[in-house]
């Protein structure tokens, strides 16, 4: 578990909010440039934000290309984050695949392919029956809507943010990080 400290009279860096963003912050700030004096102040119990109703799904699949950058690095984190936290992040690198299931959305997934691609990011973009070969209980014909095609990121997965929030909390709390829960 992390500590519960008390509040210091002063910090060289307080985070606002418990949830993945800040305690990674908090974290990488401790372990990469060896910032202590961080406090990660939670107006609610650590993870209860948008972290605890967020999906599980991690990808880098953005059009711009500072994000693809950074949402790329921040997926590539999550394929050593459980050894690197000491904590199971229950990450499953089994890829992840977004159906267009409308003409504007199948649009869309091509740009988004075309983006990726020139960012270096392996992503394609398959029709109905490569859809099918990659998740053959998929029904692709509807009934209701049809899939017209599938975004697949096959360096992407899932994992639980929960325990990513907890695993942060933990490893920054041993490094001198204070995590101050219920503190509006």
């Amino acid at each position: 578990a992390w500590r519960s400290p008390e509040p210091q009279a002063e910090y060289d860096v307080v985070v606002v909010g418990a949830g993945g963003h800040g305690l990674a912050t908090a974290y990488y700030l401790a372990r990469n440039h060896g910032v202590t004096r961080v406090a990660v102040l939670e107006r609610g119990w650590l993870g209860g934000g948008n972290t605890g109703r967020n999906t599980t799904i991690i990808r880098s699949n953005y059009l711009r290309e500072p994000s693809s950058a950074i949402y790329e690095l921040s997926r590539g984190l999550y394929e050593t984050l459980s050894q690197d936290l000491h904590f199971n992040i229950m990450f499953s690198p089994r890829g992840v695949m977004m159906l267009c299931q409308t003409e504007h959305e199948l649009r869309a997934m091509k740009r988004t392919e075309s983006a990726n691609r020139a960012a270096g990011i392996d992503t394609e973009l398959g029709s109905p029956a490569q859809v099918k070969r990659i998740c053959p209980i998929l029904e692709t014909r509807g009934p209701r809507f049809p899939v017209l095609g599938g975004l697949w990121q096959p360096r992407g997965g899932t994992a639980r943010h929960d325990a990513v929030a907890w695993g942060y909390a933990r490893a920054a709390s041993a490094l001198g990080v204070d995590v101050i829960q219920n503190c509006e």
